[in-house]
């Protein structure tokens, strides 16, 4: 997977000015998101803020079941109306663990609303399974080594200098680091603005003047951090992918 830069796509969309960027800071499973978004449509419809608002406390009740309060949820957070909004912070700020992920979305939602209504201009939401901080999003990246071995010490160590002095020169940052077999794995914030695919080849090209031992290919998600076997497989069609192109006819 090779990465872009987003705010360009956003250019795309919505214009040289697309308005107040808002990005999910959370950490929150891109499928659950999917299904809150599609639920929070169904809802906005025949919507009363006077009974929405009169329901509120029930979010409390211990006889009060997940999908009653997944459904108030969506409904608090369709009206514009700061009370809604602060009963869901206070959800959250209670440390409610139940449909916690949902209750985060909701929130995010009826943010923006109401900054839509003051502010008078677009809002535009940027959400992904790895969240972000700030105007910034968060990306899992995996290095592949070009020998199929295991990293030394001493190529650990070429690999957070490089990439700490290429991040921040974009004011990115490396949050971690790991090492699995022949994959180096980084957890890392990046501007929206910044070109990923430029950033990470600079990175890798530094990294290989000591020893030249990194694939000039890697893989770059914002959905999830990925776990072994996924990364395996991912190349491993990969493979099979360029193998098919290579030789159509077999």
């Amino acid at each position: 997977m090779q990465g872009e830069n987003i705010y360009n796509k956003i250019q795309e969309i919505f214009g040289k000015s697309p308005g107040t960027l808002s990005i999910l800071e959370e950490k929150v499973d891109i499928d659950l998101q999917m299904e809150y978004f599609e639920y929070s449509k169904t809802v906005k419809k025949n919507l009363s803020e006077e009974m929405v608002l009169k329901e509120m406390p029930d979010l409390f009740k211990p006889d009060y079941t997940l999908e009653q309060k997944k459904d108030l949820f969506a409904r608090l957070a369709s009206i514009e109306n700061v009370k809604a909004y602060r009963f869901i912070e206070r959800y959250l700020n209670e440390g409610h663990e139940e449909n916690r992920n949902w209750a985060i979305l909701a929130l995010q939602e009826s943010r923006m609303l109401l900054e839509s209504k003051l502010l008078d201009e677009n809002q535009v939401f940027i959400s992904t399974g790895l969240g972000g901080k700030g105007t910034k999003l968060r990306y899992f990246v995996v290095l592949i080594h070009k020998q199929q071995e295991e990293y030394s010490d001493l190529q650990q160590k070429i690999v957070r200098n490089e990439f700490e002095i290429s991040l921040k020169n974009c004011n990115a940052e490396i949050e971690k680091i790991d090492y699995q077999g022949t994959f180096a794995t980084l957890l890392v914030i990046i501007p929206l603005k910044v070109s990923l695919k430029e950033i990470f080849r600079d990175a890798i090209r530094e990294c290989n003047q000591y020893g030249d031992f990194l694939k000039s290919n890697f893989i770059v998600t914002n959905v999830r951090e990925l776990v072994l076997k996924e990364i395996e497989d991912f190349l491993l069609k990969q493979e099979q992918t360029n193998q098919q192109e290579e030789n159509p006819e077999q």
